[in-house]
């Protein structure tokens, strides 16, 4: 019987370390090719372990929740063709181990003492503490002193222990150090302006039946921001750009990341080349990052080379925010909830569908000026969706 050992992949360039956050095999189980064994999560993304050959899981040499390395033997398992047998040998093998284990803790413990072992000072303070015998580890040197010490410190233990402390996550600790760097090493600063979104809507209601049975995909919202941005970036490159010690470094491609909430927390993918995708290509490229990041299966590559960022918030019903710059870039847009409004149109108060948009940028590269003029642009640009299909 062959024995080959569940290996961490290479980890990706920039990653030092892995937490294994799940095994979804357990010693005995029957493994086939591409089983995920274990999910591993770095501060970037998280990664599965498929099994390579058909077998049992022999051993598991990690468990979960401790750090590893690439290329560390985390686990074994058997190869053969009779999974069955195998499966069998381990689970026997493994209830003999327990059944040991239990005979060992039956003898090493008193709880079959009775009450009436005790002195009756003992047993009056047993009783009107409301201890039990599963509660008192140690029998043999039980005394009065002991008894109130006992009820001391689980009164004591109920006031304080009102929390858990949870180690933060990898990917966590790397959000938290993120939100700090753009914190201490950028002079942010957020501007804001209203969109009237009707032209868009118009758009969606009488049109998005039609795209989704032409394109199987829904025509949402951040596509038109995607676009919008990607035009409004050619305008005004300060924007796109960002600063490197003391040199500014302008970019020439478009890859704009997309805020998403996980279960994990905050990841920002990019859609890549944005300038060239129409506005299909973008709503699928969106579909497809979002399904990646609810199934754990964004890429480092997913992750990384954004030039700016968009941040959605009205998903979750907010009405205006500052969106936090995610460095090293030095802008971010952040979209909110739409609401109807009164409005001024055409000298006429009308109700209008409003969305507030919120730019926060990096005042030590970009100017007001610059800032609110790329604003407004975008703003424009959505009023009038018919300019960002012309390109105009």
């Amino acid at each position: 019987m062959n024995i080959i050992n569940i290996i961490v992949p290479e980890l990706p360039e920039s990653v030092n370390n892995a937490v294994i956050i799940q095994w979804h095999k357990k010693p005995g189980d029957k493994i086939y090719l591409d089983d995920i064994l274990v999910e591993l999560e770095t501060d970037k993304v998280v990664l599965e372990i498929p099994a390579t050959k058909n077998g049992i899981l022999n051993s598991i040499l990690v468990d979960t929740g401790n750090i590893v390395e690439s290329q560390q033997i985390i686990g074994t398992i058997n190869l053969t063709k009779n999974l069955d047998n195998v499966a069998l040998n381990i689970t026997n093998n493994k209830n003999n181990k327990l059944k040991k284990q239990l005979n060992n803790f039956k003898k090493n413990n008193f709880t079959d003492k009775k009450i009436n072992d005790f002195s009756p000072s003992i047993r009056k303070k047993i009783k009107t503490n409301n201890i039990t015998i599963e509660q008192i580890n140690d029998f043999n040197n039980l005394n009065i002193n002991k008894i109130k010490n006992f009820h001391k410190k689980e009164k004591d233990s109920s006031l304080v222990n009102n929390y858990k402390r949870v180690k933060m996550t990898p990917i966590r600790k790397h959000i938290a150090q993120r939100l700090m760097e753009s914190k201490n090493n950028s002079v942010m600063l957020t501007t804001f302006n209203e969109v009237n979104m009707q032209k868009i809507i118009n758009i969606r209601q009488k049109y998005g039946e039609l795209f989704k049975r032409k394109y199987e995909i829904k025509l949402g919202l951040t596509s038109f921001h995607v676009k919008a941005v990607s035009q409004a970036l050619k305008f005004f490159p300060k924007l796109n750009a960002f600063i490197d010690g003391e040199d500014i470094i302008y970019n020439d491609i478009y890859n704009i990341n997309i805020a998403l909430s996980t279960e994990r927390g905050l990841l920002a993918p990019i859609i890549k080349n944005t300038n060239n995708l129409s506005l299909v290509e973008i709503e699928k490229e969106i579909k497809k990052l979002v399904v990646k990041g609810n199934t754990n299966k964004l890429s480092v590559d997913d992750l990384s080379s954004g030039n700016f960022t968009i941040t959605n918030g009205g998903v979750f019903g907010s009405l205006m925010s500052t969106p936090i710059i995610n460095p090293p870039q030095s802008a971010i847009l952040g979209i909110h909830a739409i609401n109807n409004r009164p409005f001024v149109l055409n000298n006429k108060i009308s109700i209008v569908p409003i969305m507030y948009l919120a730019l926060s940028y990096d005042h030590r590269l970009i100017d007001g000026k610059d800032s609110i003029k790329f604003l407004f642009l975008i703003k424009q640009l959505l009023e009038d969706p018919f300019r960002l299909l012309l390109n105009i």
